[in-house]
């Protein structure tokens, strides 16, 4: 129903609405980054670079804090909301993909078909599900949103969004976008479509790619 602007540039990894803004954690080599986007614009508002050691990927606020994975590193990094200070951080084994929250537990994905259930205060996986599609594992789980009791994920690679489950892990139904985003995809082969984003208050959702 309507496009914004968006930092061809941004390698989008992970992505959130709050209080009228997007929310984008950015990855690649020396790329990495997490910023504040004035949605009508596209417009970098704050932004901070990550080292280049880091390649960043999934993003989610939980209260006060921004918590942003990493892709191998097997860290993640906690962020003011406010100021963008670094205010703690966090191991975890495996790869970060996705990350996003329910009203108890952080959600993780790690590429796999596996989802991990964190204690948003310890940090502590505190259980496993796994994901199935008509019974058969579903594998390259990416960025994720929770929605309204659902969670929401891109498969890596595919132009469309896997709507689950939680709990028992079922894949409920599918967003196709097969084709509607064909002129941003040809900007680069890693230009998939990765990033989505909940506004709570007015029921809109947001998608995007990398480098779109």
């Amino acid at each position: 129903v309507n496009e914004f602007p968006h930092d061809p540039k941004a390698f989008t990894q992970g992505l959130l609405h709050h209080d009228g803004f997007l929310y984008e954690g950015t990855g690649g080599w020396g790329s990495s980054s997490l910023r504040r986007v004035e949605l009508e614009t596209g417009r970098v508002v704050q932004e901070i670079k990550l080292p280049d050691t880091y390649f960043a990927e999934g993003l989610t606020l939980w209260r006060d804090r921004l918590i942003q994975l990493t892709w191998t590193s097997g860290i993640a990094f906690v962020y003011d909301l406010k100021t963008f200070e670094r205010v703690g951080s966090f191991p975890y084994a495996g790869e970060g993909w996705g990350l996003t929250h329910d009203a108890e537990h952080l959600i993780m994905s790690d590429g796999s078909s596996t989802l991990q259930r964190l204690d948003p205060d310890t940090y502590q996986v505190t259980e496993r599900v796994s994901v199935f599609d008509r019974r058969a594992p579903l594998p390259w789980i990416n960025e994720l949103e929770y929605v309204n009791g659902q969670l929401w994920a891109n498969i890596f690679g595919q132009d469309r969004i896997a709507r689950i489950d939680p709990l028992s892990g079922d894949v409920l139904s599918w967003l196709d976008f097969a084709g509607r985003f064909a002129p941003h995809r040809k900007l680069s082969p890693s230009a998939v479509m990765n990033g989505i984003a909940f506004d709570a208050n007015s029921g809109r959702i947001f998608v995007t790619g990398k480098l779109w």
